[in-house]
């Protein structure tokens, strides 16, 4: 069985999750009253994690908890923050689990709400692709999803489809 940091990959996937969601699109012209898709790309920048072990075992265990919040950029411009909690809810043979993560991301003009699961393994996460389940402000009928894809164990790339 291969080791792996289960802290660290989690740490680093939750990162990108969160930035996936948030930045003020400019408003398009739209002529007809259906919803539009606007698709931008963000960048998160994870500042603090922290590892919450629930039953104080020597491994992840389910329950286990990732706590992270960070910075959210477009290019290297500042557009907000991010706030991110992930549960483990399943171990596996083979160095696998799954998280089951909630977060949110503030922007200038509103919040956007992220919700959904992944798993990871020893190569790192899988694919990351967390359902937009609303928001506040300009955000406020937001709904679409976002794909996460790790740069490092603390900046994640986030590709946002976002309706409104």
């Amino acid at each position: 069985m291969r080791h792996f940091n289960v802290k660290r990959i989690a740490l680093s996937a939750t990162t990108g999750i969160a930035a996936l969601l948030f930045c003020p699109q400019p408003a398009s012209a739209a002529t007809d009253h259906y919803p539009r898709e606007e698709v931008f790309q963000l960048t998160a920048q994870q500042t603090q994690g922290n590892f919450i072990d629930v039953d104080g075992s020597s491994g992840p265990s389910q329950g286990d908890e990732f706590v992270v919040t960070g910075n959210l950029f477009r290019g290297t411009i500042p557009v907000g923050t991010y706030s991110q909690v992930c549960t483990l809810t399943r171990t596996a043979p083979n160095d696998e689990a799954d998280l089951q993560c909630a977060a949110d991301l503030a922007l200038p003009l509103g919040q956007i709400t992220v919700q959904g699961r992944f798993t990871i393994t020893s190569a790192g996460p899988g694919n990351i692709d967390l359902a937009i389940t609303g928001g506040t402000g300009r955000y406020r009928t937001a709904h679409g999803h976002i794909q996460a894809t790790n740069v490092s164990d603390t900046e994640t790339n986030l590709t946002v489809h976002l309706i409104r």
